[in-house]
């Protein structure tokens, strides 16, 4: 009955909480305005305004009443309302019915529907992992040889 020794040995009740979450979702709501940069890991939702840079480790949603002025790189994109500037989409660009995009967009695959404004130059291509279009080399000698014939040249 007293023979037994008791084990004092603390036990480990803390559980170790995630950092991020797979479901987590950022979200911007209308009526505010960022300047500046900003990085996430997790998706990002903007109803608001943004204006510099957006960093995302994951989808970015920019809704009906979102404006985004800047450069935004990321996963997957899928863009209702206003975008002007530069946009690195790794994988998924979706532009939705809604949205007046114009700009630079680079990206690997590329949804436009009905009745969206989308004014942009667009590469096309697999990404690389700092953002920029990966090489086209069919795409170059086509551009190379247009501008040889004496195409037109952007100048920006």
């Amino acid at each position: 009955m007293f023979s037994k020794k008791k084990d004092n040995t603390p036990t480990n009740t803390h559980k170790k909480t995630p950092t991020t979450s797979s479901n987590a979702l950022n979200s911007l709501v209308q009526g505010t305005v960022v300047e500046g940069s900003i990085n996430s890991e997790s998706d990002i939702r903007i109803d608001g305004t943004i204006k510099g840079n957006l960093t995302c480790k994951a989808k970015v949603i920019i809704g009906p009443a979102g404006f985004v002025d800047g450069e935004v790189n990321c996963v997957n994109a899928m863009i209702e309302g206003r975008f002007n500037g530069t946009l690195h989409v790794s994988e998924l660009l979706n532009v939705r019915e809604t949205a007046d995009v114009s700009g630079e967009i680079f990206t690997n695959k590329l949804i436009v529907q009905s009745g969206a404004v989308f004014n942009v130059s667009c590469k096309m291509g697999n990404q690389q992992t700092n953002g920029t279009a990966g090489t086209n080399k069919s795409a170059v000698k086509e551009f190379n040889r247009g501008e040889a014939a004496g195409a037109q040249k952007k100048v920006g």
